[in-house]
């Protein structure tokens, strides 16, 4: 328990030193957008290259994997029942709530947790490849047909051929199913740029937290508070019971999984929505509301599980 504390601290205090940078104006406007921008293309591909290349495919695709995508299933089809039942919002912006309901922060958040709170970074990367590989081709997909009626269907299948951090991914699987060791020549400056993703995405991500006031009225509080509590609560019992009494899940494997179904609403939910102009202020302010409402929530995983 006290090293999943101390993992919290170090990620909790980055956190903080990148709020109060902004809070100060230490650095230009346009420095949250720069630091993602580098941490997105180089540093993340980098450090998911290096922890693929030297894992065990069979500890990637294992029963985790399957719990996971089962509640991401189960959560996005809850909201789409209650937008369907309750909000009758329309297509592209129940999209968006479905997505900020599931669509995790497994890069800014989720590394930092599997490195300093789960012990291994591997442990997200699974997560990962499904958020983009799967998940993201079909969120964008659904909003360019809600949006524009029609949809281009070779920029939705070759979307994730574009993404550096699955192209990364790839390659280290690829070299890790092939049993090939890279000398520590060509595999140490990998290392060395990926050291950088974590502190990066900490830094921008407490940035980014200037500033913002969720829950306005005239928002969708309904919604956005639909969103934050499938996200918070919702997914991580669903975990742990298809975890535990399906997959005969026990121990830290559990615990893996429970946790990060608990973390937050990604911020790529909200790149999305900007793009097509749709729930912009659901994906905004859910994705808030589960960042501050991680915090606890894991606490409380850590200490009933790990």
């Amino acid at each position: 328990m006290l090293g999943v504390l101390t993992g919290f601290g170090i990620i909790g205090f980055v956190i903080a030193v990148g709020y109060l940078v902004q809070r100060l104006g230490f650095l230009p406007g346009n420095s949250i957008r720069v630091m993602n921008q580098v941490a997105f293309f180089v540093a993340t591909p980098a450090l998911l290259f290096t922890v693929l290349s030297r894992s065990h495919p069979a500890d990637v695709f294992s029963g985790p994997m399957a719990v996971t995508a089962l509640i991401v299933a189960f959560g996005a089809a809850v909201f789409v029942a209650a937008s369907r039942l309750w909000f009758r919002r329309p297509v592209a912006e129940t999209t968006i709530g479905a997505a900020s309901s599931v669509y995790v922060n497994a890069n800014n958040i989720g590394l930092p947790v599997a490195t300093y709170v789960l012990g291994n970074a591997q442990f997200v990367a699974p997560l990962l490849l499904l958020q983009l590989v799967v998940m993201a081709p079909l969120v964008l997909g659904t909003l360019d047909i809600a949006t524009s009626g029609r949809a281009s269907i070779g920029r939705i299948l070759t979307q994730p051929l574009r993404n550096p951090m699955i192209i990364a991914s790839a390659l280290g699987l690829a070299i890790a199913v092939a049993g090939v060791r890279l000398p520590d020549a060509v595999f140490a400056p990998f290392e060395l740029i990926g050291g950088a993703a974590i502190p990066l995405v900490l830094l921008s991500f407490g940035m980014s937290l200037v500033g913002q006031r969720p829950l306005q009225a005239g928002t969708g509080r309904a919604e956005i508070v639909v969103a934050s509590v499938i996200k918070l609560l919702l997914m991580p019992i669903s975990a742990y019971v298809l975890g535990r009494f399906v997959f005969g899940l026990a121990g830290h494997e559990l615990f893996v999984v429970v946790a990060l179904a608990t973390l937050p609403t990604a911020q790529n939910i909200y790149n999305f929505a900007s793009r097509y102009q749709r729930g912009i202020v659901i994906a905004r302010d859910t994705v808030l509301l589960t960042t501050i409402g991680s915090v606890p929530m894991l606490l409380l995983v850590a200490a009933l599980l790990a």
